[in-house]
């Protein structure tokens, strides 16, 4: 099934590739933020940024959980680690790894911030890259 991205909803993703696809349609619908701006604009508050980290943190559903609905956040999280983990990956062309997983997970995060706060990214970019990694996702052995 598709995933359906809108910006209001309370379907949350619960595959690496589902979240990434989300993540890169969020970015293009509300565009991509650096710096002082991260939180201005139509679409973006304190709690839903939108830079490449942000809009796979919104698209595992955070700020977007529903009161009285059932989510696997087991679920949802680990495959939003496996968004950050393959998305990593695809940004520095090659596999982003540490010995323990708390470092593996912050080593994710900090390749992504770096990438994201080069000058002159784009919400395209971004987008390109959300996808790129959707597709290795697709086809990865988790």
């Amino acid at each position: 099934m598709p995933t359906r991205h809108a910006p209001g909803s309370i379907v949350i993703a619960d595959t690496p590739a589902a979240i990434l696809e989300w993540a890169a349609r969020r970015i293009e619908h509300v565009g991509l933020h650096q710096g002082p701006r991260l939180f201005a604009g139509p679409g973006r508050t304190a709690t839903l940024p939108c830079w490449p980290r942000g809009a796979l943190e919104v698209a595992a559903g955070h700020g977007r959980g529903a009161a009285g609905r059932t989510y696997d956040w087991d679920r949802i999280n680990h495959a939003r680690d496996q968004a950050f983990a393959i998305l990593a990956e695809t940004l520095a062309g090659h596999p982003v790894e540490a010995d323990d997983p708390a470092a593996a997970k912050a080593l994710h995060r900090q390749t992504i911030d770096r990438w994201s706060a080069e000058p002159g990214r784009t919400a395209a970019d971004a987008a390109l890259a959300f996808r790129s990694a959707a597709t290795r996702a697709e086809h990865a052995l988790f």
